[in-house]
């Protein structure tokens, strides 16, 4: 069983690709929390949000929380424009209706697409092997 010690299985594919890294802030309260969590379950996943994601050209999405921080991992082929992609996904059925029924645990503005929340990382270290 995958977990937080034990850690989370990566998925390969037979090309390269790259990763993006972003963070999000919920509001500092234990129920939303916890409600926000459970819209991520896998009982009330919405399908065609996964779809959604899947047809810009995304080939995994994770996410992680710490306290009330949210961590995303973003997996991508190499050739994938973020932008292009985000833009076509904001303007897809139910996208806007899963960014206001998750928009309440966000500090963040609540009329923000996902692009303009999710705040984008920069890499600062990684392991410097022959690459």
């Amino acid at each position: 069983m995958e977990n937080k010690k034990s850690g989370y299985k990566s998925r390969h594919y037979d090309f390269p690709t790259k990763r993006y890294c972003q963070m999000l802030d919920l509001k500092d309260d234990p129920e939303l929390i916890e409600e926000y969590e459970k819209r991520h379950g896998r009982e009330c996943y919405w399908p065609e949000i996964g779809a959604g994601i899947k047809s810009v050209g995304i080939l995994e999405m994770e996410i992680y929380l710490c306290g009330n921080r949210l961590f995303m991992i973003v997996e991508t082929p190499l050739d994938f424009d973020w932008d292009t992609a985000f833009d076509r996904l904001a303007g897809l059925p139910r996208q806007a209706e899963w960014e206001e029924y998750m928009s309440v645990f966000q500090q963040a503005d609540p009329n923000a697409s996902s692009a303009e929340k999710w705040q984008q990382m920069g890499r600062i270290f990684h392991l410097y092997d022959d690459e």
